[in-house]
């Protein structure tokens, strides 16, 4: 049975923002929830398409242009400094210019040398593993500051599975002991995705329900589950779906019962869920800041 303690809830959520207030230095954001600048392209796990792979270079400036940074730090000490991992990101977009970027010491991440190659970064990508360790190894450190830079500079972090979950500012399933623990001992991540949790494997792992009453106790942040092989592609407060099945929407309204449609013409267009959560398929949009479907023009 999944282990999740709600009577916690308030006081991690209270805990999170007094003791782990980013010392990443933000200024006042004009999204709700999406980034100001660049580009997050956000991977439920499984089989990665070509039609993903493609979009990330495409964001990354193009195969000649692009200079990509591998995080591996998910897959743990001795997976992540496999040099397999490049050479599948080489394979995969067919850009040569692959930075593998690995610590799990503070003072390295803190150090200017570390991240020199962030510096010239056009596309970041975190592989999968579990999520809590590249808390451990960035959270809060000029690494994480130089993230956010790649994305003002109008470049793209992608990352999937556990890539995926630390791009949300709500560490859903980030505790050491196992990821059927939904709100454990680490509660935050990186905050690329504003006031969310995001969840991965979706329905390949019947996970579609998770979220449903954290979101109900948590109503200031949105849940996003994506299943394998899928993809949102999220610019600014608005993301469309990008791969092979469906991405789960969690917003409190819809939830608490508050979800609505409307008809344009004969035709009934579903803006939004009266259940726990909405789906949505590859060429789906939604709006992030008002919370609802954006219809098909």
């Amino acid at each position: 049975m999944l282990r999740f303690c709600f009577t916690c809830l308030f006081g991690l959520l209270s805990w999170t923002l007094v003791a782990q207030t980013p010392l990443v230095i933000h200024e006042k954001s004009t999204t709700r929830h999406g980034p100001e600048k660049g580009t997050l392209l956000i991977i439920g796990g499984g089989k990665v398409g070509p039609e993903i792979w493609n979009k990330f270079v495409e964001l990354a400036g193009g195969k000649e242009k692009a200079r990509l940074v591998v995080v591996t730090a998910a897959a743990g000490d001795e997976e992540a400094l496999n040099p397999e991992h490049l050479e599948s990101i080489r394979k995969q977009t067919g850009v040569s210019k692959v930075t593998l970027l690995h610590t799990k010491r503070l003072t390295e991440a803190n150090s200017e040398a570390f991240i020199a190659p962030l510096r010239e970064a056009t596309g970041v990508y975190f592989i999968g593993g579990r999520q809590w360790r590249l808390a451990d190894s960035y959270l809060n450190t000029l690494t994480h500051q130089a993230f956010f830079e790649v994305l003002n500079r109008g470049g793209v972090i992608a990352g999937s599975s556990a890539g995926a979950s630390i791009q949300g500012s709500f560490l859903w399933r980030g505790d050491t002991r196992g990821a059927h623990i939904l709100v454990g001992d680490h509660t935050q991540g990186f905050g690329f995705l504003k006031n969310s949790a995001i969840d991965q494997h979706l329905l390949k792992r019947n996970r579609q329900f998770d979220l449903i009453d954290f979101i109900r106790k948590a109503p200031e942040l949105i849940g996003i589950g994506l299943d394998e092989s899928t993809s949102v592609v999220v610019q600014k407060d608005t993301f469309e779906v990008l791969g092979k099945s469906f991405v789960a929407v969690y917003n409190y309204q819809s939830i608490s019962g508050n979800g609505a449609t409307h008809v344009s013409g004969n035709k009934e267009e579903f803006t939004a869920s009266s259940g726990g959560f909405v789906l949505l398929s590859e060429g789906q949009k939604y709006d992030l800041k008002n919370r609802k479907v954006l219809p098909k023009p």
